[in-house]
């Protein structure tokens, strides 16, 4: 019993200094057309229509992995302009952008790359 009120008084100051337990994140899978996972895929979120359209001031990037994932965290809870390229495929015409992100939740997205 004891332990638990030092156990108690720590999250009670991580809660009053605005420490953030959970983070705002984006799992973004990317398939092809037919359904099929792709591993390898280049991922870049935007914040903004100008930069995607440039393509400059990328807010984020990485690439999927096995399972066609990847992971962005730390995230601004809004929209993001995204761009998926792999090979000669890629988003245009679909998908470019999430809806907004719910503060401090996993969000999730499919996005389906095509010729």
């Amino acid at each position: 019993m004891k332990r638990l009120i030092p156990l108690s008084g720590l999250v009670l100051l991580l809660t009053i200094s605005g420490f953030q337990l959970l983070k705002t994140t984006l799992h973004v899978t990317v398939r092809d057309d037919l359904g099929n996972i792709v591993e390898g895929a280049a991922v870049q979120l935007f914040e903004t229509e100008a930069d995607y359209t440039k393509e400059e001031n990328v807010a984020a990037e990485g690439s999927t992995d096995a399972k066609g994932i990847v992971k962005f965290k730390d995230l601004k809870p809004m929209s993001y302009y995204v761009i998926v390229r792999h090979g000669d495929k890629d988003n245009a015409g679909g998908g470019e952008q999430t809806g907004k992100l719910e503060e401090k939740r996993t969000n999730k997205v499919t996005i389906i790359i095509s010729d």
